[in-house]
């Protein structure tokens, strides 16, 4: 990795539209430790405040934006050297929050002189469903590339798979879901995922903003190095925290039923996704091509999951 005296990026401004979220807190301090000058551009941007204490005097701003305003996304954009877009969500308005308008930060990202704008869109797929019909999310992600692309053609855009991290809400939710039941429904349990670090996406991110000229006008798709079903997934949490489940596969047409009901913790869009499986093509650069080896969810699960057991620390009794 770059340090702040030898890379690119050293003194320069980077704006990181959504940059309060899971993904831009790991990516703030990759940039943040190459001496980069970072605007966090956020519809709350105090969530981000924890980055604080990792920043040096003048090193570190907050500017409240609202990504469906084209006025409040050129205004935050404005003066920056680089520019990365990590908004995303699975409500609202999709086609305009992440469709419309990373047109919008492209272009004022070009309009301003910056030398390097990456995107960060996602792993997912058809954007219809085996009845044809359109996957709001993933077509609005699409969209998205295609309006960075038309915008800012030297664009870098990354295409991340499920991005885990010890703070993610991914891992978490089933680690306290498994902590809680005794058996546990499944869904979409041979679906195949390629779960990506999040130190390693935000590593990516910040060399395709330190060499544009090498990674930019390029797609690269970021999977982690082994595929892993949902099933896989589940039993590995429950190993992790010492605990015996009973897990059961639930069909595809019964998850269907389950998402399509309201409130629910998981939407159409993301079964959709998730049936369809979250590995990388093999069609695209990656990892490989960035320089990075990317970590596997083995190396941190079991110490993570420590606080999810019984006892805690103090479940095990150390070797004399």
């Amino acid at each position: 990795m770059a340090t702040a005296t030898s890379s690119p990026l050293n003194g320069k401004l980077v704006v990181l539209m959504g940059g309060s979220g899971f993904v831009g807190n790991y990516v703030a301090q990759a940039l943040l430790g190459r001496g980069a000058r970072l605007r966090i551009a956020s519809r709350n941007p105090e969530q981000a405040y924890t980055l604080k204490p990792l920043a040096n005097l003048g090193q570190l701003q907050f500017a409240r934006c609202n990504a469906l305003d084209r006025h409040s996304v050129e205004r935050c954009v404005e003066g920056a050297d680089a520019v990365v877009n990590l908004v995303g969500s699975f409500s609202g308005n999709l086609k305009r929050l992440m469709g419309e308008a990373p047109g919008w930060m492209a272009e004022a990202a070009r309009e301003t002189g910056a030398g390097a704008f990456v995107h960060v869109s996602a792993l997912t797929g058809a954007i219809r469903d085996e009845d044809d019909e359109v996957i709001e999310y993933a077509a609005a992600k699409q969209l998205g590339e295609e309006r960075v692309r038309e915008a800012y053609p030297n664009a870098t855009i990354v295409r991340p798979s499920i991005v885990f991290g010890k703070d993610d809400d991914f891992l978490n939710m089933f680690a306290q879901l498994i902590q809680t039941f005794p058996i546990l429904p499944v869904f979409g349990p041979e679906a195949q995922l390629q779960l990506v670090y999040v130190d390693d996406v935000a590593e990516g991110i910040a060399r395709a903003l330190e060499e544009p000229g090498a990674f930019g006008g390029q797609t690269f798709e970021l999977g982690g190095p082994e595929r892993l079903s949902m099933m896989d997934v589940n039993r590995r949490i429950a190993q992790a925290q010492r605990r015996k489940r009973t897990f059961l596969p639930v069909p595809d047409a019964l998850s269907g039923m389950f998402a399509a009901l309201p409130g629910t913790p998981m939407g159409r869009d993301q079964w959709e996704l998730l049936k369809g499986g979250n590995t990388v093509s093999g069609q695209s650069p990656g990892f490989a091509e960035l320089g990075i080896e990317p970590r596997p969810l083995g190396l941190f699960l079991d110490r993570w999951m420590t606080r999810y057991r019984k006892h805690g620390r103090f479940a095990e009794r150390l070797s004399a």
